[in-house]
């Protein structure tokens, strides 16, 4: 699977990276302490976190990761859109909780091991 299935099947909100969906997707993982992220985070993995601030976009470069996905419709700061944008990192947003959306990537075939 790649970015832009992921998006359509979710109902996702890209907020940055458009032209970078045709990435794929290798897996997921889910946390929000950022070094937590760092190390266990693999490349190709979608991360699903309610994080916003510009420093999601730095741990998402260092790891390599397919996309960073904001649950609960977070709203990330501009300057995090910014950075995303300019950095290359895909940034997804869903209404869904964190855990609704866990349950949703897990239905869809990706894991996190």
């Amino acid at each position: 699977m790649n970015l832009a299935e992921l998006v359509e099947r979710l109902d996702l909100r890209v907020l940055a990276g458009r032209e970078l969906l045709d990435r794929p997707v290798d897996g997921g993982y889910s946390g929000d302490l950022l070094s937590d992220v760092i190390a266990h985070g693999r490349k190709g993995q979608v991360w699903l976190t309610i994080q916003a601030h510009p420093n999601i976009v730095a741990v998402a470069v260092l790891k390599d990761l397919a996309a960073v996905l904001l649950a609960g419709g977070r709203a990330p700061a501009d300057e995090t859109v910014a950075r995303a944008g300019k950095e290359g990192v895909v940034l997804l947003q869903t209404p869904l909780s964190a855990f609704a959306a866990a349950g949703r990537l897990n239905a869809l075939g990706l894991r996190g091991d």
